[in-house]
């Protein structure tokens, strides 16, 4: 089987590039993360504006009916240009957990707002990832956990994140949105495009930090040479290249089998992978850069940061590793009975 983007979807990755290169995201990430969102929601706005909230919102909520891939395709992007704010959550969980309700009372109420960027949402799910990114700002606030959808009060306690951008919060749950059994199967769908959307955005994380730091490579000169002309910069540069490419594959593959019974080992191998291409991608530009990467005022410091905290935003290595193996477990019997 061949996979290959379509024209329209490159086509719409170039755009937004365009928009977020244009943006000044690093300006608005640092304002951010000093607790002025104004310049971060403006740049949401204009992504909005290009269909990213709304790509997999039915159409009669106002979004697109787009695929799975098309989300991807823009999350690799908005990983790359570095964009604040909850828009894993916005963007994807929250949209495949509300259509995925027995009532669809809810996806009406949320969805049209959160499709045309006028709204801004976040999602907890304890015990896995029992914290909400962006709480003191979202609105609306869900909490998921044990069949159970409910909506969250205020934020009750801050958590540090290793990204400043990243304003972690604890919230309790208050309004019952929904339960029973078709809940908590969309809640494990959810939890699910989170993971992916999170491999997406490493991916694309990934990706900026190796442009940046091939380029400073260019520029950068010792015993009157540019250091990328060097073997051991070179050989680091491509083996991050190398992670990179090889991860790539496994984040689309992910997408096309979001429906089957595959669904929670492939994602969790996107994850693993990307983040481990990432994690590459990092320490190789942290050292190629040297102190000057890791400094404030360097614009590489914020998706250093970005994939620092990424990593175990949606599930540490150790859990996805472990929903890899038990899902190769259970295969077992039947490979061997073939």
């Amino acid at each position: 089987m061949r996979f290959a983007l379509s024209t329209e979807q490159l086509d719409f990755a170039a755009e937004l590039r365009k928009i977020l290169d244009a943006g000044q995201v690093p300006a608005a990430v640092r304002a951010w993360a000093a607790g002025e969102p104004a310049k971060g929601r403006a740049l949401l706005r204009q992504i909005a504006d290009m269909g990213v909230f709304g790509l997999i919102v039915d159409e009669k909520y106002d979004g697109a009916d787009a695929t799975t891939v098309d989300l991807v395709v823009a999350l690799i992007e908005l990983g790359r240009g570095g964009a604040p704010g909850p828009v894993i959550e916005s963007a994807a969980v929250i949209p495949a957990l509300l259509q995925r309700l027995p009532d669809d009372a809810p996806a009406q109420r949320w969805l049209p707002a959160l499709a045309s960027g006028e709204a801004l949402g976040t999602i907890t799910f304890p015990p896995q990832r029992g914290i909400a990114l962006d709480a003191e700002i979202a609105e609306p606030v869900f909490v998921a956990a044990e069949g159970r959808l409910t909506l969250g009060v205020a934020p009750s306690e801050s958590v540090t994140s290793i990204d400043p951008a990243r304003k972690l919060f604890r919230v309790t749950a208050d309004e019952l949105i929904a339960e029973g059994p078709e809940v908590e199967a969309a809640i494990d769908y959810a939890f699910d495009i989170g993971v992916l959307a999170c491999a997406a955005q490493l991916l694309g994380a990934g990706r900026s930090i190796l442009e940046q730091t091939t380029s400073y490579a260019k520029q950068r000169k010792q015993f009157g040479r540019a250091i990328g002309e060097f073997q051991a910069v070179k050989q680091q540069l491509a083996d991050v290249l190398i992670a990179l490419d090889l991860a790539e594959p496994l984040v689309y593959r992910a997408a096309l089998t979001l429906d089957s019974a595959d669904r929670a080992r492939d994602v969790s191998a996107a994850l693993v992978t990307c983040g481990d291409a990432a994690h590459r991608a990092a320490r190789a530009g942290l050292q190629v850069h040297g102190a000057i990467g890791y400094t404030a005022e360097f614009d590489l410091s914020l998706w250093l940061t970005k994939v620092a905290a990424l990593r175990t935003a949606w599930g540490t290595a150790d859990f996805h590793r472990g929903r890899i193996a038990a899902a190769l477990r259970a295969a077992e019997p039947a490979a061997a009975a073939i």
